[in-house]
């Protein structure tokens, strides 16, 4: 791999489990950065939101970013606000690839209706609190991918995909 793979999109976008298949496929290493910081941290994202709060965990994830840029072989799954900073985007994007696994708030909705570790989704009302922040973000993922790929697809055919477009550029 000459350059890293990096997944990016809205929560419940599949980029863990995609993320996760095409490190397979490519013998890479894979790294999620919300797992990364929990265990760095050593507490939940949520507990983090509780304690610092948000601009520490951007913090947190712009300090993540700048380190994972200078890796090699490696497919890193960004959270869903990574993107929305250009240090972070330019970060990652020194030695990686971003593609853009896009989904609709119904599908983010679906896949999400029982998760609880979400911060920016305890909210009263889910479907609002997806469409609003789905509005705001989509504009800087799109700013900050080199390939878009429809999320909804099944995960194995997104792998697949990027692999392809991957190949093709070396």
């Amino acid at each position: 791999m000459k350059k890293n793979i990096v997944l990016c999109g809205f929560m419940g976008s599949g980029k863990s489990t995609i993320g996760k298949l095409t490190a397979e496929k490519l013998g890479a290493r894979f790294i999620d950065t919300d797992s990364y910081i929990e265990k760095r941290e050593g507490m939940s994202i949520s507990e983090i939101f509780e304690k610092h709060g948000e601009e520490y965990f951007r913090r947190l994830e712009t300090d993540i970013c700048k380190e994972l840029g200078e890796l090699k072989k490696t497919v890193i799954s960004t959270g869903g606000g990574t993107l929305l900073r250009d240090e972070n985007v330019t970060a990652l994007k020194k030695n990686g690839i971003v593609f853009l696994l896009n989904v609709s708030p119904s599908i983010v909705l679906m896949r999400l209706k029982s998760d609880t570790t979400r911060p920016l989704l305890m909210r009263e009302d889910k479907k609002k609190a997806v469409t609003d922040l789905l509005s705001k973000r989509l504009p800087l993922y799109n700013k900050a991918a080199d390939y878009i790929l429809n999320g909804e697809e099944a995960p194995r055919k997104i792998m697949l995909n990027i692999i392809n477009i991957y190949n093709s550029l070396n």
